[in-house]
């Protein structure tokens, strides 16, 4: 009856249009003071703990190197790096549009973000020379969801606060602790590597059946001078990565780190952006910031309360009462995600739905990691499709398209995304191969 109250009132006020963020703390407030002895005073002091963790201040920091990199010149010089090494293959423009985000993922922790980095630059470039439109932004708005699975990801890191310091008991009664940003991190490559891969296949194959225009093969002098000119913004993977995975920082850390480093390489490197430009961008990363972090604020306070009652161990006895195996639950978690995107937007399902699953997947022995990268992925899907497909409004506004004409176009990409959920939904190892094989699991 608890579980149904909450739910139902949350429900209901998101139905009335009011912002996820507002209608969690009316939730809980309004459970507060009818329905349960705990002070009230104890809910104003979660509002300001629960935005007291390190790694949440990986999300501002992460955010404004991916203005600074959108805004400084970074997107075109990978863009003229990709096309000079595959852009004399089938659908060459959109080969080289979806290793661009892949790479620009590497360095944004974004997906949006991504998507106008390189779709305002490749977009217009593959109509004018003669790619159907339909075809570039399809391309595009699904490629840019690599933002978010490729390391450094935003949402990982929110998966990590949402769940931190949780414990539950495996289906032997060991404790098994929540994942780290830096194991998510490091499973997040195969994936991304993986699902990259995948939408490239498609691109080729769809270029290739409907015969669209081939660039002229560039030289290996060619490709030098690109790569040169676009390795200070490559440089960014190494560090990032490469600075958590040999220790000499957290993922909190090589997030600062990162927006230095791209600040530098923007005003005074590739010199695309002046000091003028940089309050501008600091303010807007602000922005986006505190819309973040004010969500976070009430999901944690939410979360607060679901462990005071005690709902999430109390489903997870009720699903293991019930004899559900990990397979079937698996299906329930993709499917209930896959509605969920429907009608909310990435960060607020994670926050919501982790706490409460996380307890439930660790019981049926499911990896916390696994079960990370597996909301990560459906959360890619629901970018890239309506009502609520952050992907699809930004590739809207570039491509001057209507939503509708743009679902259609995303369908063969949104299709393979979808085969490779199934795949990382039941091949575990597909997501902890990597993390384990470098002792961090």
């Amino acid at each position: 009856m608890t579980a149904a109250f909450i739910f139902g009132l949350l429900i209901a006020l998101m139905l009335t249009g009011m912002p996820i963020s507002i209608a969690l703390g009316l939730t809980v407030l309004t459970f507060l003071y009818t329905m349960t002895q705990v002070p009230i005073e104890s809910g104003a002091l979660k509002l300001f703990t629960g935005i007291e963790s390190f790694e949440i201040m990986a999300i501002p920091f992460f955010i404004l190197a991916g203005n600074f990199l959108t805004h400084g010149g970074v997107a075109r010089r990978m863009i003229a790096f990709a096309t000079s090494m595959v852009g004399h293959w089938y659908g060459g423009l959109g080969l080289a549009g979806v290793m661009d985000c892949a790479l620009f993922a590497a360095v944004s922790g974004s997906s949006p973000a991504t998507v106008v980095a390189i779709g305002a630059i490749i977009l217009p470039a593959m109509v004018r020379q003669g790619f159907p439109k339909r075809f570039g932004a399809g391309v595009i708005t699904t490629s840019g969801a690599l933002g978010i699975l490729i390391p450094p990801s935003i949402v990982m890191v929110i998966y990590a606060v949402a769940t931190g310091g949780s414990v539950a008991l495996d289906p032997e009664g060991k404790r098994v602790l929540s994942a780290s940003v830096g194991q998510l991190f490091m499973a997040g490559v195969v994936p991304g590597l993986i699902l990259a891969s995948m939408l490239g296949a498609t691109t080729f194959y769809r270029a290739w059946k409907n015969d669209y225009p081939r660039m002229p093969k560039a030289s290996w002098s060619e490709r030098l001078h690109a790569f040169r000119k676009s390795v200070w913004g490559l440089f960014l993977i190494v560090i990032v990565l490469g600075g958590i995975y040999a220790g000499l920082f957290t993922p909190t850390e090589a997030a600062a780190v990162s927006a230095v480093y791209a600040f530098v390489i923007a005003v005074f490197v590739y010199r695309d952006m002046s000091l003028k430009d940089v309050p501008k961008v600091l303010l807007g990363s602000a922005n986006m910031s505190a819309m973040i972090l004010y969500i976070i604020t009430n999901a944690v306070l939410f979360s607060f309360l679901m462990a005071n009652e005690n709902i999430p161990q109390q489903i997870a006895a009720w699903i293991t009462s019930v004899g559900v195996n990990w397979i079937l639950f698996l299906l329930v978690i993709n499917v209930l995600l896959l509605l969920a995107g429907n009608v909310m937007e990435a960060s607020s399902i994670v926050l919501i739905m982790a706490p409460i699953l996380f307890p439930v997947a660790v019981k049926l022995g499911i990896h916390p990691v696994h079960l990370g990268i597996l909301m990560v992925v459906n959360m890619e899907v629901g970018m890239c499709h309506p009502p609520v497909g952050l992907n699809l409004y930004v590739a809207s506004g570039i491509a001057k398209m209507g939503i509708t004409e743009l679902t259609i176009a995303v369908w063969p990409w949104l299709l393979t995304m979808l085969i490779f959920l199934g795949a990382v939904t039941y091949v575990p190892e597909i997501s902890l191969w990597l993390p384990r094989a470098l002792g961090m699991l």
